[in-house]
């Protein structure tokens, strides 16, 4: 009995021991939400939902009128890169298409060509100016049809971009730029010829007369 009350005395004496965080944790929880009360608990179980509802709600309203209003602002406003229908057929209005047939042989349709502006269309110039430069590598006698592709590519494009590029030139500058285009696309038609025909050396005989006139156009547009 006397060991008893030890034991008993020492378990009155002992410090109690300090609850698990867990439990601790869990029992924060529980008072808080008790605290809150019936009815606002309720509410707090409900609010995910209806912020979630609100929110989806939110963002396709203003996913509508935001595509919408952007919608009808690149419309009204052309700037180049928005279509309202067909793709438009690109024209030249200055004097550098062949006088005999009235239009250049290479010349690809059923392409878009965006308005980048003077600036833009003259470095567009020189890029496919040096892209054409360097297909040397390419002219083969099996890789005609690849460079024939090619050729029409890049020269549609150099064809449009030089008439605009003349249109928006001063006055003293329009003639010699127009002699430069007519040049090139002179010399660009027969190169065009030659690789339609699959003729290797005619082909190569005119790839060089081009590339001195293409070292030319980069010199101008830079």
């Amino acid at each position: 009995m006397a060991q008893l009350a030890n034991l008993n005395g020492v378990s009155e004496t002992l410090p109690v021991l300090p609850r698990l965080p867990s439990i601790q944790k869990t029992r924060k929880r529980v008072g808080i939400i008790g605290c809150l009360g019936k009815k606002k608990y309720h509410d707090l179980l409900e609010q995910p939902l209806q912020t979630t509802r609100r929110l989806a709600l939110g963002l396709a309203s203003i996913a509508l009128v935001g595509n919408s209003s952007s919608g009808a602002a690149l419309a009204e406003g052309n700037n180049g890169f928005w279509l309202d229908g067909p793709l438009p057929v690109p024209s030249a209005d200055n004097k550098i298409a062949n006088e005999k047939t009235g239009t250049r042989s290479f010349l690809k349709n059923h392409l878009y060509m965006a308005d980048i502006g003077t600036k833009g269309r003259k470095y567009r110039l020189k890029k496919y100016a040096f892209d054409l430069l360097a297909m040397a590598d390419l002219i083969a006698q099996d890789t005609l049809n690849y460079v024939q592709k090619y050729l029409r590519l890049k020269s549609t494009f150099m064809y449009f971009d030089f008439d605009k590029v003349i249109t928006a030139a001063p006055v003293t500058e329009k003639q010699p730029l127009t002699d430069l285009a007519n040049r090139l696309f002179n010399t660009v038609e027969k190169l065009d010829g030659a690789v339609k025909q699959r003729n290797l050396s005619e082909t190569e005989t005119y790839y060089q007369d081009t590339t001195l006139i293409l070292q030319e156009v980069m010199d101008r547009m830079a």
